[in-house]
């Protein structure tokens, strides 16, 4: 790693909790050490208690012994939970901040939406009181072993070292064959989650036009691929893993041999106890290694991960604290706007400008794909402009920290969802539930009646995605979410998409009303209906502004540039092209 490069957020998160690391690996290695007790207690009791026969001193050994195995394991749970506690730690520090990143991903349409950042980051967190960490933690105690050899005899140690290179080159070639196979079948397993979740959200659709085979069949070719790769790289990792499991159960069998060998040539201090202690040494010195080789996968798992997560919040930066600013009065400028989706170079919007003060409401008109639901988006500072600005009261609206602005805000999205919860929660945005505020809203947008009817009335569940209701009802629903507590600045697409005419009434209804207490509305529709209630018009034709202006002078001049174009494509030949003239059809 660059010495002058800054680590990254999630490497900082995992270094602030050194303490911990600390305290766990002092653990470790003292329990590493009392693993040794076993062989100990054999010694004195062949040294002690059969050339004594005292019973006392083979009591005592015993209690010795027991009293090591319960310190041990005290240890050992000591440091498992030392690594929990700064494993909840890390989620508490970091994981709004995943959340936040993961959130502001899908809201960039930065790709398909998914809680896989989540996932990631609870392989990071669990990894840190895995057993392979454990045994990494504990690696040192190996070294130790292994001058112990050498003290005893060079040979043994030459011999020990022999070995644990052998288990490295074991771990380097499990790592060389295992890490490609099982990165993509991450990226399978990922790929294969995303297929059915997408699958999952439009089952209506799949089970009305019989596509389900079809569903299934590509669901079941990405989920063959994981598994392939899957058992691919499970094959060579358990052909390694069995090879290192060789390495240390021979390699006691080895030093115990070499052992012998050096006593019938006079060359172990220690005689035969030595090679007893060498032997055991020899096979647990290797311990460390062989738990890393066999839990390998686990290893790569937490990198892909962590590699995720990393390329996640380098792209999306924690967001910096806003100055707070003072509370909107609805007044709208956007300045020669230049914009596109988030991650796109391609404009949608090319050099819209027009302003509204305070109380004015804006029907926006336009055929399909001509920007109207991206204008939608930068007006409530959802997307970022490529140049230009949106200015609410002169305050860029991208850079308002959403939570301030939020309770001035009203938003209706041209998809509708509603969250999991009451439609009292619903209207309420999930906040604190002031019932007046809600049945005003519900009121206004000609709902109050059906809620009421209802058995739970306000208190009734809307089901997941708002599945306990009728396409015209939700849109009614998140409608009321957005007139909730009368908020200063609107913006409406296509409101009455999925109203009926006693809808659409109720909705211009509402829009007067708000709009006689300060409230700026900016609708998009293909709908005439809201043009009754507007003051201002906004015609756009794929990304350009065609015409701005009050409603009336807008619709004069859209009807005249119709009737020039008419004429034209009347008197002009057979073979000639229409007049490409906005049209007020054409705007609906």
């Amino acid at each position: 790693m660059n010495p002058n490069k800054k680590p990254s957020e999630l490497h900082e998160a995992i270094l602030a909790f050194k303490p911990h690391y600390w305290r766990a690996f002092r653990f470790a290695l003292i329990g590493a050490l009392l693993i040794l007790a076993p062989t100990a207690y054999m010694f004195e009791v062949y040294e002690r208690v059969v050339n004594s026969r005292s019973h006392t001193t083979l009591v005592m050994l015993t209690v010795i012994l027991v009293i090591a195995y319960i310190v041990m394991e005290v240890l050992d749970w000591a440091r498992s939970e030392t690594m929990r506690e700064a494993g909840q730690l890390l989620d508490q520090r970091m994981a709004p901040r995943v959340f936040q990143a993961m959130y502001e991903s899908n809201l960039r349409r930065m790709g398909p939406p998914s809680i896989q950042p989540m996932n990631d980051f609870r392989t990071v967190r669990d990894f840190l009181h895995h057993p392979v960490l454990g045994a990494l933690m504990e690696s040192p105690i190996s070294l130790v072993f292994m001058l112990i050899l050498f003290l005893a005899s060079p040979v043994l140690g030459w011999a020990a070292v022999a070995g644990a290179l052998v288990q490295v080159g074991l771990a380097w070639l499990n790592e060389r064959s295992t890490n490609p196979p099982l990165t993509e079948a991450n990226r399978s397993a990922i790929a294969a989650q995303q297929y059915a979740d997408g699958s999952l959200r439009n089952a209506e659709v799949i089970e009305a036009m019989g596509m389900l085979h079809h569903i299934h069949r590509r669901w079941m070719e990405k989920q063959h691929a994981f598994l392939g790769l899957q058992a691919q790289a499970s094959d060579k990792a358990g052909a390694f893993q069995a090879g290192s499991k060789f390495v240390q159960t021979t390699m006691g069998s080895l030093l115990l041999g070499l052992g012998g060998w050096l006593i019938l040539e006079n060359a172990l201090p220690g005689g035969p106890g030595m090679m007893i202690v060498a032997s055991v040494l020899g096979g647990r010195m290797l311990a460390p290694l062989v738990q890393m080789v066999s839990q390998w996968r686990a290893v790569v798992n937490v990198r892909d991960a962590w590699r995720r997560l990393e390329q996640l919040l380098t792209q999306i930066p924690e967001r910096p604290e806003a100055m707070s600013l003072p509370a909107p009065r609805g007044v709208l400028s956007v300045e020669h706007v230049i914009a596109g989706a988030p991650g796109s170079n391609a404009p949608i919007l090319r050099g819209i400008a027009f302003a509204l003060q305070a109380g004015e409401v804006l029907a926006v008109v336009g055929p399909s794909a001509s920007g109207k639901t991206t204008l939608a988006r930068l007006l409530v500072g959802l997307w970022p402009t490529v140049s230009g600005k949106v200015r609410l009261d002169g305050a860029d609206v991208f850079s308002w920290d959403k939570l301030e602005l939020g309770p001035y805000l009203g938003y209706l999205p041209q998809g509708v969802e509603l969250l999991e919860g009451t439609l009292a929660e619903n209207i309420a945005r999930f906040g604190e539930v002031d019932m007046d505020k809600v049945q005003a809203a519900a009121r206004a947008v000609g709902l109050h009646e059906f809620i009421l009817s209802l058995a739970q009335g306000y208190d009734s569940p809307v089901g997941r995605d708002g599945a306990m209701l009728s396409g015209g009802q939700r849109q009614r629903v998140a409608l009321a979410r957005a007139l909730y507590d009368e908020p200063v600045f609107v913006v409406l697409d296509e409101p009455n998409s999925s109203l009926d005419e006693a809808g659409d009434a109720a909705l211009a209804q509402a829009i007067t009303q708000l709009k006689a207490r300060g409230t700026t509305f900016v609708v998009m529709t293909h709908r005439t209906s809201v043009l009754a209630v507007a003051d201002k018009m906004l015609v756009l034709r794929e990304g350009s502004q065609q015409a701005f202006g009050p409603r009336d002078e807008v619709l004069a001049a859209l009807n005249q540039a119709a009737a020039q174009a008419n004429q034209q494509a009347q008197g002009a030949r057979p073979s000639a092209p229409p007049s490409a003239a906005p049209t007020l059809a054409g705007a609906r």
